[in-house]
């Protein structure tokens, strides 16, 4: 069925508002920054990013926050933004790989101190600067992040460079993951509420029993 056409004179519904309703704040509201909005429903852990190859030693290593799950299976798919403005942008885009690594809070300070040194601003081996473990993947060239405080480790492969050019986004595709033995899955992650203001993971709340509709995603 085609489309319903407007009728003559029909506005777009946001545009046919009067100036002093539009300026009305909703009860218990305030007006919030548009370009904060990201702090308000940014939901994912910060994450390490390593790219490179560790069997020729150019493994690199980077800190994100923006990223988001796009689909659970058939394949899995995350996406990340990375872009021109980081060292490892070239090298995801030649080598196509990566590996995400899920750190606790317990290094969240280490965490922040990686994002906040390029390898483009020094020589400096980060992996050595900040105590880091490079441990051989199976799946790609870009070494895991071992340690007893990381949570996990995703190894990714490129699925899809159509929103690079656009929005610095890329689509990735999960091909291996692991999760420490030392550390309980789904422990005490942190997340970015922007201008470096952190928060961790606390009280749990066991919601299995009640997702009804949604069963066969429950272990």
């Amino acid at each position: 069925m085609p489309p319903k056409r407007k009728a003559s004179g029909e506005t777009h519904p946001h545009k046919g508002k009067s100036q002093s309703s539009a300026s009305q704040k909703p009860q218990g509201f305030k007006s919030y920054t548009l370009s904060h909005a990201y702090r308000l429903i940014e939901p994912g852990p910060v994450l390490l990013v390593s790219t490179g190859s560790l069997s020729q030693s150019t493994h690199n290593i980077m800190t994100i926050g923006f990223h988001m799950v796009m689909q659970h299976e058939s394949p899995p798919l995350v996406g990340i933004t990375l872009g021109p403005w980081d060292a490892s942008f070239a090298t995801l885009q030649k080598q196509r790989e990566c590996v995400l690594a899920v750190p606790s809070v317990e290094i969240a300070e280490k965490v922040v101190d990686i994002g906040n040194t390029s390898a483009e601003d020094s020589e400096i081996n980060k992996w050595d600067r900040f105590g880091l473990d490079a441990l051989p993947a199976t799946k790609v060239d870009a070494p895991l992040v071992g340690g007893p405080h990381v949570i996990a480790n995703v190894e990714c492969v490129v699925e899809d460079t159509a929103m690079v050019h656009k929005y610095n986004m890329w689509v990735l595709r999960p091909v291996q993951a692991w999760v420490s033995a030392s550390e309980e899955e789904g422990g005490r992650m942190f997340h970015h509420r922007g201008q470096g203001i952190m928060v961790a993971d606390g009280e749990v709340l066991d919601f299995s029993r009640r997702m009804v509709k949604w069963q066969e995603f429950v272990d």
